[in-house]
């Protein structure tokens, strides 16, 4: 018997219409048996998220000692969704056991978390389900690491007999017993958590869009639409900017193998986007799945006659990027050149000013040249490795579109092609790209 694993997002579960049609959809398929959900979202152009209505929350706390004046929209915003969903349910006593909670916690994730919780509290009422609290089943070790064992054990007692639950996303427990959150948006690992710890068949991941789509359409009018792709595909697109799903949520079900399915919660009709484990992948015939792009990297060339003779040359320079924090994107190499490309919020021009010297006092190199305002786009497909003249094709599209490339990296696994660009060019780059491996529409 089949058994899924529903994940729905902000604008799903932002007022009591659209969990209405959460509602429709999960009693329209009764292998729909364990619901997470994500808090509020926002109801219109210019409104806030539930979210950052509670950071706003914290803010008073830690200024006021008490949030009384900023939680009063969060009270509003829950006590309007009960009263549109017409639930004979009083949340009075929640919400007030919830403000004095904040008051007492003084934290920061706990604050943070109330979305969700909430969130859950309401869907449970109006599906009649169990209400499954995170912090009861997903824990966190005494480094803040996900302990995947000790929830999984206890995700799967919690549910045992169970015909249908709702649990909160986002968050879990610590070692010392605190409610500690995951990165933003991390509903959708929530999702996936529970999915590997019930065994289920598919986790269907419900937003507001219907699937991934080739590139994206504030770039490209109507991009086709992506009907599968691979673990692999998503984890790429989604690092570099394809943002349907939490790229570090394929993980828990990943190494089960099971499949992901993005939906559309406005348009439950539409066959969404498949996403697969490689052995129940198959290619489209396409040999492009997909086109991302993100800006704001910044490039440090160094160059040095020998380099490749010299021992322990990359790990001096990686090295010294470790002591000062900053995480390395990619590092691009010739015999006697290397390129490390990082995330411009990571280095200001105080640290990046550091950072030069430590390099240059480490390894002596003959010449150094930063590059900033640095867009990365990459071409993923695993069509590509087996197709002639692939890179041809996209260096002759961004040549006629007179885009000028400043660095290329292609995957060892050749799966993607990424190519880096000035900030301004980014568009123009992805929009070419797309032209020469999916038409004009």
């Amino acid at each position: 018997m089949a058994l899924k694993v529903c994940k729905f997002g902000g604008t799903s579960m932002a007022d009591g219409h659209t969990m209405t049609k959460v509602k429709k959809i999960v009693e329209s398929d009764p292998d729909r048996r364990f619901v997470v959900v994500s808090a509020p979202g926002k109801r219109f152009s210019g409104d806030t998220k539930v979210t950052d209505l509670l950071y706003k929350c914290y803010a008073e706390l830690m200024e006021h000692g008490d949030c009384k004046r900023a939680f009063a929209d969060v009270r509003k915003r829950f006590e309007g969704i009960v009263r549109e969903l017409n639930l004979n349910y009083d949340m009075t006593p929640v919400l007030d056991q919830t403000e004095r909670r904040m008051d007492e916690e003084r934290s920061e994730d706990f604050t943070a978390s109330r979305g969700e919780y909430l969130a859950a509290v309401v869907m449970a009422q109006l599906l009649g389900a169990q209400f499954i609290d995170a912090e009861d089943v997903i824990f966190f070790d005494e480094n803040g690491v996900f302990d995947d064992k000790k929830s999984y054990s206890a995700i799967a007692s919690a549910v045992e007999g169970v015909k249908l639950a709702v649990f909160p996303g986002f968050y879990g427990r610590g070692a010392d017993g605190k409610i500690k959150t995951f990165s933003r948006g991390g509903s959708d690992i929530s999702g996936a958590i529970v999915a590997r710890a019930v065994g289920a068949s598919v986790y269907e991941n419900w937003t507001d869009v219907s699937g991934f789509l080739a590139c994206d359409p504030r770039i490209v009018d109507s991009p086709k639409r992506i009907k599968s792709l691979s673990y692999k595909e998503l984890r790429e697109l989604s690092y570099m900017g394809a943002n349907v799903l939490h790229s570090e949520s394929i993980f828990p079900v990943r190494k089960a193998n099971i499949p992901i399915v993005i939906k559309n919660t406005f348009r439950p009709e539409d066959e969404g986007t498949s996403i697969l484990p490689i052995a129940q992948y198959k290619p489209s015939g396409n040999i492009v799945t997909g086109i991302a792009g993100k800006k704001n990297f910044t490039v440090i060339f160094i160059e040095k006659s020998h380099m490749n003779s010299e021992v322990g040359f990359v790990r001096k320079v990686l090295s010294v990027l470790e002591r000062y924090g900053v995480s390395v994107e990619h590092i691009p190499s010739g015999i006697d050149t290397m390129s490390v490309v990082i995330d411009s919020a990571s280095v200001d021009n105080f640290k990046l000013e550091q950072i030069l010297e430590s390099i240059k006092a480490e390894v002596e190199p003959d010449f150094m040249r930063v590059s900033e305002n640095i867009a990365l786009i990459a071409t993923v497909g695993h069509g590509m490795s087996s197709s002639v003249g692939t890179s041809a094709r996209l260096f002759k599209a961004l040549a006629d579109a007179g885009v000028n490339v400043k660095m290329i990296d292609q995957g060892s696994s050749e799966l993607n092609i990424i190519v880096a660009v000035k900030n301004e060019d980014m568009e123009k780059c992805i929009a070419a790209i797309y032209r020469e491996f999916f038409g004009n529409n």
